[in-house]
């Protein structure tokens, strides 16, 4: 089911940009979105290699991560089970896990935050269980992002993406260097205190100065948004015909335009996008939306 799968580039017209592409990882799949098709590949890969026949991961309520793992578990004939942090909950997107068969386990915050005694307690038994980190964190992830820049048919002064684990960037960056482009990534942690990003990319590459961190995009923290970025998503929205979400991809556009106001991205520079996906969480914040 991961055979390659090459996304389409698209033009967008946002002033005052004159060169800005977007990469619709969106379009790749309506259920393993984006990055989340990127990342299971290689784990997929690897679950067949090793002989596994059950995907235990990790999640929030509104994980697209578990959407995604669940319909390419139910699509490779595999069973999946996922630890979802906090009290037991009912919404559309855990509705959609347990249609692709998915079974839930709702742990308590404290209790989550070691997911290696998680998985051991409950599936160490389990021959069978293979262990997918949470957002699909591994090395066969960042192998799977990296592809992205090897599919680009030419190249770009800068490329934004998006982060929450920094495993799309690690690859990113890692494809970046492996094709000698001297393009710039601009990274933008979704998270409060997103230095860690970095931290997190240099478990998996090894960090050039061709990364610049712009931390200062989170809104809030995970998952918060505020006034202005909604205004932002409906505007944009309207302007492209492009949708994004209020978690990583509003975020990332919204820096990308700030950045071109301070003159750190200048509008006549080609730039690139990546579009990872996620519009399903969007579900979790309906009610930021006031649309009469």
């Amino acid at each position: 089911m991961f055979e390659n799968i090459n996304s389409p580039i698209q033009k967008i017209s946002l002033a005052p940009f004159d060169n800005l592409f977007v990469k619709r990882d969106d379009l790749i799949d309506p259920f393993i979105s984006g990055n989340k098709w990127r990342k299971l590949k290689y784990i997929l890969i690897d679950v067949k290699a090793q002989k596994k026949s059950h995907l235990v991961t990790f999640g929030g309520a509104y994980s697209n991560h578990l959407v995604a793992t669940a319909a390419a578990a139910s699509r490779s004939n595999l069973k999946a089970t996922a630890f979802v942090r906090g009290e037991q909950v009912h919404n559309e997107m855990l509705m959609l896990c347990k249609l692709f068969g998915m079974h839930l386990i709702f742990v308590d915050r404290e209790s989550y935050r070691d997911k290696q005694l998680l998985f051991e307690g409950y599936f160490g038994n389990d021959a069978e269980a293979y262990f997918i980190d949470e957002g699909g964190a591994s090395q066969q992830a960042v192998i799977g992002c990296a592809e992205i820049i090897d599919e680009l048919p030419e190249s770009y002064d800068h490329i934004f993406c998006a982060a929450g684990t920094g495993t799309t960037a690690a690859g990113l960056l890692n494809g970046i260097e492996k094709n000698k482009l001297k393009t710039k990534l601009h990274v933008i942690p979704v998270l409060k205190q997103g230095d860690f990003i970095r931290d997190e990319m240099e478990k998996y590459i090894s960090i050039s100065d061709q990364l610049q961190l712009h931390t200062e995009y989170h809104f809030g923290g995970y998952a918060k948004t505020t006034p202005a970025l909604i205004s932002f998503i409906t505007d944009f929205t309207t302007a492209t015909g492009l949708l994004i979400d209020p978690v990583y991809t509003a975020k990332m556009f919204f820096a990308l335009v700030d950045l071109q106001k301070q003159g750190i991205i200048k509008k006549n520079e080609k730039i690139l996008a990546i579009h990872t996906g996620g519009l399903l969480g969007m579900f979790g914040m309906k009610e930021k939306f006031n649309l009469v």
